[in-house]
């Protein structure tokens, strides 16, 4: 793993004495909300079973659940509030809604139980939007998980015409169900039917979309993709192909589990996703491969990464190019990355630093976070045949920030703390330190607490302001490094520190 880090050269210490106790922030959060006994429009027969059945699966499965049943309007918003805090400090944060939803001109309403619609106006008012769920669970270090089992027919037929091309505007039918989601990358969106179809309830107790989510959910071996296309074949089967579940977004390159235990450090090296990415052949080869045959190139880059695994007999360099370069040549953004990693390093086959350049650029053009780091790193050191180009760098440092990489934060707030960034202070050198604590930096956390002199005190007093503002400081704020405000910083990352 290449850590792109300019400002600090930092090892990772030991944070916390013997003659403290330290607790974690939970690592999985999960939100689920179950709307059943709507006060002015048809009551739903399944929601509450199919919400309460999935919380205790995800709590047995290790999740720190908030259950919310029949809730309005308020109460969801509120819940999603507290939410999405906790969801900062988690490795993976899901919420999962099963109610009534609309969607109208391209925006997905999701209905509280307290909803009054009158007139086509009011669902704005009455109701909590899909954007509204998906900014709550977007702060998650490593996977946001949004599973919407609300693809029912319209509640409102009476105000709110889908056949009115108007209204409709953005739909795929005008008979009811959802509208398709575009998430950040990252951020995973599950419909329980595809985008514009209606889901169905079953005959029994539950949703045959909750039964087969439940089902696979709990396999510990399952990749979180292959996890989704499992669930959508139950269900194809289940319903006679009346129902088709869909996901949507752009997953990282590294494998996710919700089940059976540790995955890939957060930003993972070529290795250690080689290793990864054959832990998933070796449990699930012929769909992945089924899958890469049809074309999903994020099937293909795990399968070229697993081959470059040298410690399995499936190691195979040369393959490992041929599969990534088909990736490539689909134009997945991704797939570049990774290749350029290879040929950067030369893992396997001989480096390619020229070809590798390119496929970063390329990268960094298509938004990849690491790549615009990467960019900018080798822009400032004039490392990989590049010019050393500081103005160049750090405006794709501020690129991958914006982008939420930590570390592109951590490098920004170092030069912006020292006056080095223009038109950036000591006040926006806080708030970005504050956000790679918040999204899980180690760099950050172990810059601040190990060389907090490298700070000035402006800084320190406005990460202070910020931290108290969050409920995490209760000292005083006078830029001064002290007990206080290293608990602070600790409790910002997600580690609550107590004296024993």
């Amino acid at each position: 793993m290449y850590r792109r880090l300019l400002a600090l050269t930092l090892s990772i210490a030991v944070l916390v004495g013997p003659a403290r106790a330290e607790t974690r922030a939970e690592e999985r959060v999960a939100l689920v909300l179950g709307m059943a006994s709507y006060i002015s429009v048809t009551p739903l027969k399944n929601t509450i079973n199919d919400a309460s059945a999935l919380a205790a699966t995800l709590e047995d499965i290790g999740f720190a659940v908030d259950i919310r049943m029949d809730a309005t309007r308020e109460e969801t918003l509120a819940a999603l509030e507290d939410f999405a805090f906790r969801a900062e400090t988690a490795d993976i944060a899901l919420i999962y809604y099963a109610g009534h939803g609309v969607s109208v001109q391209g925006t997905t309403f999701l209905i509280p139980v307290d909803a009054q619609v009158r007139q086509a106006k009011d669902i704005v008012a009455a109701s909590v939007t899909m954007d509204q769920m998906l900014a709550a669970v977007d702060g998650a270090r490593r996977m946001s998980i949004l599973i919407l089992d609300s693809c029912r027919d319209n509640p409102f037929p009476d105000v709110i015409d889908l056949r009115d091309p108007e209204v409709a505007k953005g739909l795929t039918t005008g008979k009811g169900g959802l509208a398709a989601p575009s998430p950040d990358r990252g951020t995973l969106v599950a419909f329980a039917a595809r985008d514009g179809a209606v889901a169905l309830d079953g005959q029994g107790q539950n949703s045959p979309f909750n039964i087969a989510l439940r089902d696979n959910i709990v396999k510990p071996e399952l990749e979180i993709s292959l996890l989704f296309r499992q669930v959508r074949d139950d269900v194809l089967a289940a319903t006679s192909n009346q129902q088709e579940p869909t996901t949507y977004g752009a997953l990282p390159g590294e494998p996710f589990y919700l089940t059976g235990g540790a995955t890939a450090s957060a930003e993972p090296g070529v290795q250690e996703l080689a290793v990864a990415w054959q832990r998933v052949v070796a449990a699930d080869r012929e769909t992945l491969e089924r899958s890469a045959a049809a074309g999903d190139s994020r099937s293909l880059v795990g399968l070229a990464l697993a081959k470059l695994d040298r410690q399995s007999t499936d190691y195979a360099p040369q393959e490992a190019l041929k599969l990534l370069d088909q990736a490539v040549a689909a134009g997945d953004p991704d797939a570049k990355y990774r290749l350029a990693k290879v040929l950067e390093g030369g893992l396997g086959v001989d480096p390619d630093p020229g070809r590798a350049r390119t496929l970063y650029a390329e990268a960094a053009e298509a938004k990849i976070p690491a790549a615009l780091n990467d960019m900018g790193y080798f822009h400032f050191t004039g490392e990989l045949g590049l010019d050393k180009d500081r103005d160049k760098a750090l405006t794709l440092f501020q690129e991958a920030a914006a982008q939420g990489h930590t570390e592109a934060m951590f490098n920004v707030a170092s030069f912006a703390a020292n006056g080095l960034v223009p038109d950036l202070g000591p006040q926006d050198a806080a708030d970005l330190l504050y956000r790679a604590l918040r999204g899980g930096s180690e760099l950050a956390l172990d810059g601040l607490l190990n060389n907090a002199d490298k700070f000035p005190g402006e800084t320190w007093a406005g990460l202070q302001q910020i931290l108290a503002d969050k409920g995490l400081y209760d000292g005083t704020v006078d830029g001064s490094f002290g007990p206080g405000t290293r608990r602070a910083v600790l409790a910002a990352y997600g580690i609550f520190e107590t004296e024993n």
